[in-house]
């Protein structure tokens, strides 16, 4: 090992110690759980929206068991607002599996918390640094980008082959002492340094502790790195909401399917186009229809144009096949996408 991935390290620790994030509610904790519970929703999402989700589910689910042995619809209540509701689900089939094939006890390795689901390779290391002192790498995507600068790393991470030689030079570059110590600290650094230094457009590299190594820094070309040159192309789709409600308020909803845009939460009945909405309901009512502004909601690779169609109905009618009337006092309890949410927030 040369001096330079030594002192790389050391200094990442060093830096952690006095001047990183030591007071979130899932530090200090060697707890998987925890650790694990705080991952999954840190997943593309600010620590400043993940604190109260946080509370919340260990308010309603303190340990793994309890949380195995909820049901969906309460794992998704929970979640509702957090997005990426796959996680919600993945969540709840991962601690189904730690009771019933791991006893209620996480494994204790990276490369078995991978067979876990959900848990991805940077997860998994994380939870096994954090938790177990495991010498194993993360490469999520803030500590590309600080390790990229860092290593001068200019290969394509589009490029599966050289994501993995990224993987190589993050491991090469771990702590090699005191691993129970320094395993968590060293891996909460790079995040700490991504997040609140090293940052996607002004990175801060004057209070960096390894901006006089940084092949990045020493060029001036911080905003090169790193490379990823396929990207997805972003779409656009436009759906029709019926927002059927009687005369209490009460809110016509159905469980959406399992796979595609909100799988397995409850919402308004979704439909491709007006006509087909209007087509569900009985002529009579069409003039009683109101129009609502379209709501744009931005998903990671998609922005939906969501047209709210207002209809009050009389408590016994089924606007459509499939569904239930709730109450305003229920949807809190379910889960509901963010933007159902916002809008039915809006009913007076």
């Amino acid at each position: 090992m040369s001096l330079r991935e030594a002192d790389f390290s050391d200094r990442i620790v060093q830096w952690q110690k006095t001047l990183g994030r030591n007071a979130l509610p899932w530090q200090n904790t060697r707890d998987p759980y925890r650790v694990w519970l705080s991952e999954i929703m840190l997943q593309q999402t600010q620590v400043s929206t993940v604190l109260g989700y946080y509370e919340s589910f260990l308010q309603s689910f303190p340990d793994v068991r309890q949380l195995a042995q909820a049901s969906l619809d309460q794992v998704l209540g929970l979640w509702s607002g957090l997005g990426y509701y796959s996680r919600a689900r993945n969540l709840h089939r991962c601690a189904q599996q730690v009771v019933q094939q791991h006893g209620g006890e996480f494994p204790r390795s990276a490369q078995q918390l991978q067979d876990l689901p959900g848990i991805g390779r940077s997860t998994a290391a994380a939870i096994a640094a954090f938790c177990f002192g495991e010498r194993v790498a993360i490469l999520d995507g803030n500590v590309k980008r600080v390790l990229t600068r860092v290593l001068g790393f200019s290969a394509d991470l589009s490029v599966a082959a050289n994501e993995r030689a990224l993987w190589e030079q993050a491991q090469r570059l771990l702590p090699q002492h005191a691993l129970v110590e320094n395993m968590p600290r060293y891996t909460q650094g790079l995040m700490d340094l991504g997040a609140n230094l090293c940052s996607r457009t002004q990175p801060d590299c004057a209070q960096c502790p390894v901006h006089a190594e940084c092949v990045a820094h020493l060029a001036g070309a911080a905003q090169n790195y790193p490379v990823k040159t396929r990207k997805l192309k972003r779409s656009t789709e436009s759906l029709w909401l019926l927002w059927a409600h009687d005369n209490s308020g009460a809110a016509w909803l159905l469980r959406r399917p399992d796979s595609g845009v909100w799988a397995n939460l409850f919402c308004l009945p979704v439909f491709a186009s007006a006509e087909h909405l209007h087509a569900v309901l009985p002529a009579h009512h069409h003039g009683a229809t109101q129009a609502m502004p379209v709501v744009r909601h931005v998903l990671t690779h998609k922005d939906l144009f969501l047209h709210p169609v207002r209809i009050a109905l009389p408590r016994r009618a089924a606007p459509t096949g499939q569904g239930a009337w709730f109450d305003a006092g229920q949807w809190p309890g379910l889960g509901l996408p963010a933007p159902i949410r916002k809008l039915l927030g809006t009913s007076t």
